[in-house]
């Protein structure tokens, strides 16, 4: 009976570990760099990239365990950023580089991305430069890269540059403070986050912000015509917007959205910049039904 319960013990552990909140901190070593980064989950893998100012502890726990329930999910920081080495490249073709050296590390030939925001941007150059590696694509809060109509609204840096954030400045940064369903929602979001983050590890300082910026800037002069290779790409594409994104407008995409092959677009109603924090299992489930019916 004693060695049943030691048997159940490990097993609670091992159960326990593999979700967002235990899961162990990791670092792969490779090209000069030290990535941090976690793993949970079984399946094809999914690495995730993240938003401006956004670390492994970010992310929604419940989106994280929801999608595991289907895949192998990969977080990690950024070159430069919390628990990694190094300074964030200002150049975000080369800051896609980091999702491809973490791919070679991990020993995987094949992946899906999915980036959320600025994630979102990095995520499209990824897909573009690496045919070869990422089978799917899933773009969350973000818009393609290029010159865009709709700019972000000034209330999006007045809250987004603050050295830290309160939960009201999430309310208006990740979701739609007009909802009463949405600030309810990012309200056990903010909980569940709240289980595990670093508030030391989240970049706070105008210095890595300019980072930020200088590598979203490159992408709307868009040099190396990544939107135009938006139209030609074989790789199935998800984006998944909130109808009030105050960061990236879903709008941005209707001028393409004849000109996009692979392109599928799911708008959430009463939702900003966050969905996948408002709607974390619902999200996962449509990411996991693209993917599936999407697979050749």
């Amino acid at each position: 009976m004693k060695s049943a319960n030691i048997f159940l013990s490990v097993t609670a552990l091992q159960t326990e570990a593999n979700d967002a909140v235990n899961s162990k901190t990791q670092f792969a070593e490779t090209k000069g760099k030290k990535i941090a980064y976690r793993s949970i989950g079984n399946g094809d893998t999914i690495i995730l990239v993240n938003r401006f100012r956004g670390t492994l502890d970010t992310w929604d726990p419940l989106f994280l365990d929801s999608l595991a329930e289907n895949f192998n999910v990969v977080t990690f920081d950024y070159t430069g950023i919390g628990s990694s080495s190094g300074t964030l490249p200002t150049d975000i073709v080369n800051v896609a580089t980091d999702v491809k050296d973490l791919a070679e590390f991990l020993e995987l030939k094949s992946i899906t991305v999915l980036g959320w925001s600025y994630g979102g941007l990095v995520a499209q150059v990824a897909t573009l430069q690496y045919p070869e590696l990422i089978t799917h694509s899933i773009l969350i809060g973000t818009n393609p890269t290029g010159h865009n109509e709709i700019q972000p609204k000034p209330v999006f840096l007045e809250c987004a540059l603050k050295p830290i954030n309160d939960f009201n400045d999430e309310v208006i940064l990740f979701f739609e403070p007009n909802s009463e369903a949405s600030v309810k929602a990012a309200k056990l979001s903010h909980d569940r986050i709240a289980k595990r983050i670093d508030v030391s590890k989240i970049p706070s300082t105008m210095d890595v912000f300019q980072l930020y910026f200088a590598g979203g800037a490159g992408l709307r002069e868009d040099k190396l015509k990544f939107r135009e290779q938006l139209k030609t790409t074989a790789t199935p594409i998800l984006v998944i917007s909130g109808d009030n994104d105050i960061t990236f407008a879903v709008e941005n995409w209707f001028a393409m959205l004849r000109e996009l092959p692979t392109t599928q677009i799911i708008v959430f109603p009463f939702a900003g910049h966050g969905p996948q924090h408002q709607f974390p299992e619902l999200s996962a489930k449509y990411i996991a039904n693209f993917i599936q019916l999407t697979t050749k």
